[in-house]
């Protein structure tokens, strides 16, 4: 009797502790509820370097866009005074409504100080929302901490902009790891590649995608 009064309660004590955890770190789907907008050709705008030729910074292979960039390359544009990129531009540009974008990315040992998917566009400012990687951590801008331990594997970001919410979500693996007001609407879009942050950016920058989709609540 005690024998088994003993096991029930291990028992019970590892349910609560379960169930806890699974709640800390629930698994979800953040498309529910979305419909899948069809992408083509068309539908990407590159940037890159206004000097050099798009194939020395971004390649496309087996379903895997890569994209790579160095610290004293030039602007996208002759005269701009941003950082060096080598982006996607993502249409359709949208204005209201809820959208989502959704891929899967790889960050290399190394790569820091770079933007690799932002939404850009908003009331106040030039941009809604910028994920950056600093030293294998995911970041948003450069200062909260969305996600860890990044570095050397694929992850799945999903990015939710509700502009008539007011509101960003950002899930990394299918787990929501942070939620903030935005900056208002505006003329929005998506973009993803590498874009260097204003400082502490390393020499080299690169990302790989694929699987990249948008979505907009039905």
């Amino acid at each position: 009797m005690k024998a088994s009064y003993h096991y029930m309660l291990i028992f019970l004590v590892a349910l609560i502790l379960f169930l806890n955890d699974a709640h800390m770190v629930s698994v979800v789907d953040p498309t529910y509820g979305f419909v899948q907008i069809v992408l083509n050709e068309s539908n990407f705008v590159y940037q890159k370097p206004y000097d050099t030729p798009l194939d020395q910074r971004y390649i496309y292979k087996n379903g895997t866009h890569r994209f790579w960039v160095y610290a004293d390359d030039k602007p996208f544009s002759l005269g701009s005074n941003t950082q060096p990129r080598t982006e996607i531009r993502l249409l359709p540009n949208y204005t209201s409504g809820v959208w989502q974008f959704e891929g899967l990315a790889f960050v290399p040992n190394g790569t820091s100080g770079a933007t690799i998917v932002q939404v850009h566009g908003a009331a106040h400012g030039n941009t809604t929302a910028l994920l950056r990687i600093y030293n294998g951590e995911m970041r948003f801008y450069s200062t909260q901490v969305i996600d860890v331990d990044l570095y050397d594997r694929w992850f799945k970001v999903n990015l939710i902009h509700d502009v008539d919410g007011g509101q960003v979500m950002v899930f990394i693996d299918n787990k929501e790891r942070f939620k903030i007001h935005d900056q208002g609407p505006g003329l929005l879009y998506f973009k993803f590649g590498v874009y260097g942050a204003p400082t502490n950016i390393s020499y080299y920058m690169e990302s790989r995608w694929k699987d990249v989709k948008i979505y907009k609540r039905c």
